[in-house]
């Protein structure tokens, strides 16, 4: 008896050990919590490098420091998943290129994989930005792109099974209910937020492992502890835009950085990408002695798929501030920078803001005036524009490059 419990005391202590690090990491992963950064700057978060624990998957380091399978096997190329070696250096790609995309609200990029929450300003000294990995639809089953807004929240969900989900497990060997009920067989975990757009959630899961891959019906699925932290915090009727952005460019203190995902696609169709749009925005801020230069770097960078940000050059003409207020007045758009800059000169006689700024949508050269406090200030600039130059201009709110409001003709 005595040799037995010898023998299995050091087996108890590790098992305990293991459990209390599996403990441990629940509580810990919080989702990462930033403030928002000065306005011109894109970029948070630091990129952090720790050491592989004896018997640690890549897994088990990724839900530690709340990252998804896919953010961590993406900047470790040359490790193991499953079989990390002990003392292995991992690299933790914790630092993140803001989507393009108004900074309000839920922000979920499909291609990374990540959902960015901005909650409504409190009147703390900084406005903050907190991001979460998730997990997204299954090949035939894509998560779509749009526009939502949060209509319930709901702690312990009942999921009833879509007809169209029974059908293909039962086709798989795999019947389910019609009905499941709250507990730890629910695939929806304990929190759900459901979208107004139909049939589609935000919700837990009971399979953690499938954060950072693509094993949903469509839904968007986050670790238990991250659902339970955005469930307490957002709100009924929240903005939630899907997008898919493999491809992310941004600013930090006068740089510019590129971030890259492996883009999504369902088999058979081309994979979505942003990076022409990338690339031609890059062409219209460098000059033409780098250009090809600078071309060749972003194509090499972006072929890499790590998803950490890399150096690619100083900003010559700024990208557009998707966090801006007010009315914007455009008076011209321009692939050739050269071009941007006579324009803007040309608009010296206003004696206003004038700037050059370039879309990533597009990758033109937008030269612009503003921003003004209203929409009626705008009108007033743009009709004294045509007036003196026959120039014809637009207006639009600032952040919201495709709701244009007037022209002159």
């Amino acid at each position: 008896m005595t040799r037995i419990s010898k023998f299995f005391q050091p087996t108890v202590m590790a098992v305990i050990v293991v459990l209390i690090a599996q403990v441990f990491v629940v509580m810990t992963a919080r989702g990462a919590e930033f403030p928002v950064p000065a306005p011109g700057n894109d970029i948070v978060g630091d990129v952090l490098v720790v050491s592989a624990r004896e018997g640690e998957t890549l897994l088990d380091i990724a839900r530690a420091h709340d990252l998804g399978y896919n953010e961590i096997v993406a900047a470790n190329p040359d490790v193991d998943p499953w079989l990390p070696d002990t003392g292995a250096a991992i690299t933790i790609p914790t630092r993140y290129v803001l989507p393009n995309a108004p900074r309000s609200g839920i922000v979920i990029n499909i291609a990374e994989m990540r959902l960015y929450y901005y909650p409504p300003p409190t009147g703390s000294l900084h406005d903050i930005v907190m991001t979460f990995p998730i997990g997204i639809g299954q090949e035939g089953w894509a998560t779509p792109e749009g526009e939502a807004r949060i209509i319930v929240k709901k702690e312990n969900p009942v999921w009833t099974v879509p007809k169209s989900i029974r059908e293909a497990s039962a086709a798989q060997g795999e019947p389910l209910p019609k009905v499941v009920l709250p507990g730890p067989d629910n695939p929806l975990g304990k929190y759900a937020l459901r979208l107004d757009m139909v049939g589609y959630l935000i919700h837990g899961t009971n399979k953690p492992f499938g954060i950072g891959r693509r094993i949903s019906h469509g839904c968007i699925r986050m670790y238990p502890e991250d659902i339970e932290v955005l469930f307490r915090r957002v709100e009924l009727g929240t903005q939630v835009s899907i997008i898919n952005q493999p491809y992310k460019l941004g600013k930090e203190n006068g740089a510019l950085y590129l971030e890259s995902h492996e883009p999504v696609f369902e088999t058979g169709e081309p994979a979505r990408s942003n990076l022409p749009e990338i690339i031609h925005a890059l062409s219209a801020m460098t000059e033409s002695a780098r250009r090809e230069q600078i071309k060749e770097k972003a194509m090499t960078d972006a072929s890499r798929h790590e998803g950490i940000p890399h150096y690619i050059n100083e900003v010559r003409i700024e990208l557009e501030d998707e966090s801006g207020e007010g009315w914007m007045l455009q008076v011209g758009a321009f692939a050739n920078a050269d071009n941007a800059m006579r324009i803007a000169d040309a608009m010296n006689w206003l004696e206003m803001p004038v700037s050059i700024k370039v879309r990533l949508d597009d990758g033109y050269c937008h030269v612009l005036i503003g921003p003004f406090p209203g929409e009626e200030q705008a009108n007033d600039v743009l009709r004294r524009v045509f007036r003196q130059d026959g120039i014809k201009g637009l207006i639009y709110p600032a952040g919201r490059h495709g709701m244009l409001t007037s022209c002159v003709s």
